[in-house]
């Protein structure tokens, strides 16, 4: 996956995944965040939280990027971690970003549980992931079929080899089952899946054609979810307002008058 960022198409998909990642994250507020996978991504750039956590897998590598001082000082730190088994303590992170750590994970459904563990109740997640329903995808499925017959290995391939694409819609279905309100969604990269650069930028036009007429079929979406409990609802700060004094119940006086008629 490193390798294939580095490529011209995978430096377009970096970009537009970066350009969503900063404008969903920047307004988020609290106090605890955390990237799981793609280093190469700096997911919680743009974030303002004072804790921020990127975990990778022990079998990624880190990439190597000179930053000067004040900017290393305000970055995430870096942790090795199984991405099924966070060292975080329930309802503890404000904030989990997900760039392509689902579709190469050993068990997505326990990422997934994993995640709506370590999120507080109103946290949110953004996951990032190939589109299988795209060129992208079509294109990686026919290099597979030409990679079992011709068991060579990687031949025809166009994305990375490892993890398995998980379909938009069945991401949904799968946050639901957690109890994850889905609040935003949106799908980019519509070029057709070129490994030249001055190819892709001869198709730069179907971008803005492709979120207009065929929006499901970008080669990547990106989405994000808060997580709702039941029965459980957030309130603000309770202000102490001084109780006013009762006011004194008027007293009403009713005067008799009789009538003296002179005789």
């Amino acid at each position: 996956m490193a390798q294939w960022l580095q490529t011209p198409a995978g430096r377009y998909l970096l970009a537009w995944e970066q350009q969503r990642l900063d404008a969903a994250v920047t307004d988020v507020f609290g106090f605890h965040a955390l990237q799981l996978g793609c280093p190469e991504l700096s997911g919680l750039e743009t974030n303002r939280m004072p804790h921020r956590w990127s975990a990778v897998d022990h079998a990624d590598t880190l990439p190597l990027v000179d930053c000067p001082p004040e900017q290393a000082a305000s970055s995430a730190i870096v942790l090795r971690c199984d991405f099924d088994a966070l060292p975080f303590p329930n309802a503890s992170l404000d904030l989990v970003v997900l760039p392509h750590a689902l579709e190469l994970a050993h068990d997505p459904h326990a990422v997934l549980r994993e995640v709506e563990r370590v999120l507080v109740p109103e946290g949110r997640v953004a996951i990032v992931g190939f589109n299988p329903t795209s060129l992208w995808g079509l294109r990686q499925r026919c290099g597979r079929m030409r990679q079992s017959l011709a068991i060579q290995r990687d031949k025809g391939l166009f994305l990375p080899r490892a993890g398995e694409f998980i379909g938009y819609w069945r991401l949904r279905d799968w946050l639901r089952l957690l109890n994850f309100e889905i609040e935003a969604g949106r799908f980019g990269c519509y070029r057709p899946p070129l490994s030249s650069e001055r190819w892709l930028s001869r198709f730069q036009w179907m971008e803005r054609w492709g979120d207009r007429w065929w929006p499901v079929l970008g080669a990547v979406y990106f989405l994000v979810a808060v997580k709702r409990v039941r029965g459980m609802r957030l309130v603000g700060l309770a202000k102490s307002q001084r109780s006013k004094p009762k006011a004194a119940p008027a007293v009403a006086a009713h005067h008799n008058h009789k009538e003296i008629n002179d005789c």
